[in-house]
């Protein structure tokens, strides 16, 4: 689902106060008492749902795991100095992802503004303090391809940074002149520019131009998480709180030691750089490296069986009811796990799509799906819990059969 679709159906607001999850108004609630965990969730009458959407940011996008909250709640009860967090979780991190060296930024746009910013400053103090005024830089323009020219390439143009834009390998060398800092580009539109990852590497390597990556949903599969590093890119850039299910704030930047190094600096605690509002506490950083080490070590091939299970369950209830086709497919790069498509016939089932997506959203229990096109909803499957399945194959053969 494109962002101007997602915030099209953000605009269809659910029924005030839900269903599930409505409780206690908060004004209501009564002390707690010492000792007694508060369930705020339902204290202030939050809406809970089955995730059968995805991992946007506006659903909260995936949950932490166990060893994470574990990482989190401990950390929290020491003091310790946030350079030595980074340090340490950067060194654990960088030998996982097959990296000189990585830090935890906050999200996968902070790990863009800043892997940029170290790119246009290195250690320069006096240029670190200037940004995003680019007076004096000699090198100020970023390399992208036209087709990776989209909304994320508001990240790095926070630094000031000039964009310049590129269609072909021809168009690419002569782009590149005295002015160029970086070379950036976007893994989920590596289908749509005609300049693939080896090919943009080694123009990049020959004029000695530093290149970066955005890999933000792009994991699973998980060698994603060092194919990049290996292929050659600079510096890697992804989220840790969709697939690798960290903290949903964090995320990663790795690469090449002196350019880490010069990220750094521009982050917090550094001074009032221009990474000063991207603060990560050691919670988080600490958070981060418990998912990512987990999620590493995962049984990745039994994940993916429960993953199309769960799917097929779906789809085999839903082509129950007349009317209803259905396809299951996996997206070739961002969120490559199971989605099922679930479109029926507006003369048999005379029903829209946003009707769907209110009726599984106000019901019991609430499901979230996305809609797609007019007669069609996308439910993807990587964030049920186990068994909710059943629950969102129910509900969904429920509402489709009904006739108006």
């Amino acid at each position: 689902m494109k962002r101007r679709d997602l915030i099209k159906y953000l605009s269809v607001a659910p029924i005030v106060g839900g269903i599930v999850g409505s409780g206690i108004p908060f004004q209501a609630a009564a002390a707690v008492p010492a000792g007694v965990s508060r369930d705020l969730i339902e204290e202030l009458g939050l809406r809970t749902f089955i995730n059968a959407a995805g991992t946007y940011t506006s659903h909260t996008a995936s949950l932490m795991r166990d060893e994470v909250l574990d990482a989190i709640k401990n950390s929290s009860k020491q003091f310790v100095m946030i350079n030595d967090v980074q340090d340490k979780v950067g060194e654990k991190i960088a030998a996982l992802c097959h990296a000189e060296a990585a830090m935890v930024t906050s999200g996968c746009w902070s790990a863009l503004v800043l892997g940029t910013a170290g790119i246009l400053t290195g250690t320069d103090v006096k240029k670190i303090g200037q940004l995003p005024n680019l007076a004096g830089f000699e090198r100020t323009q970023l390399i992208v391809q036209k087709a990776h020219n989209v909304g994320y390439i508001h990240a790095p143009t926070n630094t000031g940074i000039e964009i310049v834009e590129v269609e072909t390998a021809a168009e690419l060398e002569s782009a590149i002149t005295s002015k160029t800092a970086m070379m950036w580009f976007l893994n989920a539109n590596t289908a749509q520019g005609n300049i693939k990852h080896e090919e943009w590497l080694t123009i990049a390597k020959n004029h000695k131009i530093p290149t970066m990556i955005d890999i933000a949903a792009d994991v699973p599969p998980v060698h994603n998480l060092w194919k990049f590093n290996d292929m050659g890119f600079d510096l890697v850039c992804v989220s840790g709180g969709k697939a690798i299910r960290g903290p949903q704030s964090a995320g990663i930047l790795m690469g090449k030691k002196a350019l880490i190094a010069a990220a750094r600096l521009n982050a917090p605690p550094n001074g009032n750089n221009i990474g000063r509002g991207m603060k990560v506490n050691k919670e988080e950083i600490l958070g981060m490296y418990a998912a990512l080490d987990h999620y590493v070590n995962l049984d990745h091939e039994k994940q993916e069986k429960e993953w199309d299970a769960q799917a097929a369950l779906i789809e085999q209830a839903a082509k129950k009811v007349s009317g209803v086709t259905t396809q299951v497919t996996i997206p070739p790069v961002a969120n490559h796990t199971p989605l099922v498509n679930i479109a029926w016939d507006p003369a048999v089932i005379r029903m829209s799509s946003q009707e769907m997506l209110l009726k599984l959203r106000n019901g019991s229990p609430s499901i979230e799906v996305m809609p797609f096109g007019d007669n069609s909803i996308n439910i993807t499957v990587f964030m049920l819990k186990p068994g909710e399945e059943k629950m969102v194959a129910s509900r969904v053969q429920q509402e489709l059969s009904q006739r108006f």
